[in-house]
């Protein structure tokens, strides 16, 4: 079930379980080794949400993301390198004006996708709004603040987290995580109007087949979208 916004006021200060813990630090391990794979074939990697955080639960994915355009083919060769082979190649945009990007699914919640066009600062900010982390800070524990779908503010703590809704505290969240206040407040709109009318899915999913390759893919559809053709020119 997705989680909805909160309009608490108050804090919650959480406190994780031993297993808690050693599911973080599971997580963690798996995705600094796909992280180290691709930091040794030159990308910038870095991974993000509950992972960052500390706030992980069952449920919790693996999206490692590298944020500069560059070639799927050479990011495929990469994990084929270390035998893994993605069950799923999947052409993903989230809404029509969002930017296009590729995913390759390793198995069930754990995934690298790149963008296909350079994002906007909005959208490179998504990243941090929920809390992203390197590889390096991985190695060293480190934890960050960022905020969840329910527009809970996740600070961490040596012991969990305290959690706070960012409703009427945009300003602060938005110096405190070190984003603009225009993310944080399309976050908030985005999020409070899917809790309104329901969850509207994505805008396009595809799955390519295996003579396929993003990149081809993209030139066929730019072919009859205008702005997908400026956002690749620009």
């Amino acid at each position: 079930m997705a989680k909805k916004p909160s309009m608490r006021k108050e804090f919650l200060e959480v406190t994780y379980s031993e297993e808690r813990w050693t599911q973080f630090a599971a997580l963690r391990r798996k995705a600094a080794e796909l992280m180290k794979l691709l930091v040794l074939s030159n990308f910038s990697p870095i991974t993000y949400g509950s992972i960052a955080r500390g706030d992980i639960s069952k449920s919790s994915d693996i999206d490692v993301f590298i944020p500069e355009p560059t070639s799927t083919v050479a990011v495929e060769m990469a994990l084929e390198s270390a035998d893994i082979r993605p069950r799923r190649r999947i052409l993903v945009q989230a809404t029509p004006s969002y930017a296009l990007k590729a995913c390759f699914e390793i198995e069930e919640l754990v995934s690298v996708s790149i963008p296909l066009v350079k994002l906007k600062r909005t959208e490179r900010e998504f990243y941090k709004f929920a809390g992203e982390i390197a590889l390096e800070q991985i190695k060293l524990g480190k934890r960050f603040p960022g905020v969840d779908k329910r527009l809970m503010l996740i600070e961490p703590t040596p012991s969990g987290h305290i959690e706070t809704s960012i409703i009427g505290r945009e300003s602060y969240v938005s110096k405190l995580l070190g984003v603009s206040s225009q993310i944080v407040n399309e976050r908030v709109r985005v999020l409070m109007k899917r809790d309104r009318v329901g969850r509207t899915g994505i805008f396009l999913e595809r799955d390519l087949s295996s003579e396929e390759t993003f990149e081809s893919v993209v030139r066929a559809i730019a072919r009859t979208s205008p702005a997908l053709r400026r956002r690749l020119e620009s």
